[in-house]
């Protein structure tokens, strides 16, 4: 296993997600627990010493198993992980509460690594209001030694990042971002990092396969890669580009069953970082695999024809995201934070921002898609 340093700490590279434990019956309420408390074991027998898991991960469940299962290992033999659950506005006057219960929920006195959930468009305004007192309450654990490092999660854009490091960047001391080399462009991750690096920030890695999406790829796209690292399986052509990122320390997957655990972990016996010409294939592939995007360059041309006032280029951007990743949840998250008046719904099909479109986008027929997509 291959081992970063962080601070005092040597963490391995490689840490187990608990989003995507094995379940029963199909119903991710119910976590296998014997299946689970084995592919610990392996994790542990290989040198896996950071564990990620959440409030709301399994409907609620996930911090208990996790819990109960790391409950037999002595404490000071692996890092844990969870988060307070800012995705949802109810939680945000409930942080004493909540943490409480965590620390309850997963059997421990203290939280190796604790964040804030999900910085994103939706709930940035509440985080930094003060009058919830979540920052203060947090920074008070960590000063009880209840919290050993203080970090956040981001879905957000890289406005929403800046404005919550512009905030608290001082007392960050780790981020977790959506990051491969398809979001490397697609959700501009890229420039996250670079934000992140200017604050000093070290990089926590979430969904470094995009769901599975990375995990297998066209014939085509796999003889490419096969030509060049003929030994390498597809998967692992992610992580490596992971590896080749200096900022990432952690990189965090939510293994769902011992096949995946085990070609994981493989990977993670050796730092193999691409060179130029592998990095240049792999972004390539992505470019490819991103083809029917909506070419819109945010030239915002059409924003100032729009009798609705709708920021056209965002939705457009959002519209991408949702239809690439065949529905989820970061477009529906980050439209609740825009008035509803200024959804794809209120577009009139007019037609006005179509007259000056320099990418001759038919906006408004994807408007139509994008509101009947939301409502499907």
């Amino acid at each position: 296993m291959i081992y970063k340093k962080y601070q005092d700490l040597e963490l391995s590279a490689l840490g187990m997600g608990a989003m995507r434990l094995p379940v029963m019956d199909g119903d991710d309420a119910k976590i296998d627990e014997k299946a689970a408390a084995e592919m610990i074991a392996y994790a542990m027998e290989k040198g896996i010493n950071y564990y990620d898991t959440a409030w709301g991960y399994h409907n609620g469940n996930s911090e208990i198993v996790m819990g109960k299962i790391l409950n037999q290992y002595p404490r000071e033999s692996y890092y844990l992980a969870t988060k307070f659950p800012g995705y949802d506005l109810s939680n945000m006057d409930k942080v004493q509460e909540i943490f409480e219960k965590q620390l309850e929920k997963c059997k421990v006195t203290y939280f190796d690594f604790y964040l804030f959930h999900n910085v994103c468009e939706m709930n940035i305004n509440a985080y930094l209001d003060e009058k919830y007192g979540i920052f203060e309450y947090l920074m008070k654990q960590k000063e009880n030694g209840r919290i050993r490092h203080l970090g956040f999660s981001a879905h957000g854009s890289y406005e929403v990042m800046k404005r919550f490091l512009e905030a608290y960047g001082e007392h960050m001391e780790f981020c977790q971002i959506q990051l491969n080399y398809l979001d490397w462009s697609f959700q501009d991750a890229k420039a996250k990092v670079e934000l992140l690096k200017e604050y000093h920030i070290p990089v926590w890695v979430m969904e470094p396969l995009r769901g599975g999406k990375l995990a297998k790829l066209s014939q085509e796209d796999t003889s490419k890669l096969k030509a060049l690292r003929p030994d390498e399986n597809t998967p692992a052509w992610a992580f490596r580009f992971l590896q080749t990122i200096p900022e990432v320390t952690m990189v965090l997957s939510g293994m769902s069953n011992f096949e995946q655990l085990k070609d994981n972990i493989n990977t993670f016996e050796e730092d193999k970082p691409l060179d130029e010409k592998e990095m240049e294939a792999l972004l390539s592939i992505a470019d490819g695999m991103l083809n029917g995007r909506v070419p819109c360059t945010a030239c915002h041309y059409c924003v100032s024809h729009c009798p609705q006032g709708l920021d056209i280029p965002n939705l457009l951007e959002l519209y991408n995201e949702h239809v690439f990743t065949g529905g989820g949840f970061i477009a529906p998250m980050a439209l609740m934070a825009v008035p509803e008046e200024k959804h794809p719904s209120a577009c009139i099909g007019c037609r006005s921002c179509e007259a000056v479109c320099p990418q001759q986008i038919k906006i408004s027929e994807i408007m139509a898609d994008f509101s009947n997509k939301l409502n499907a």
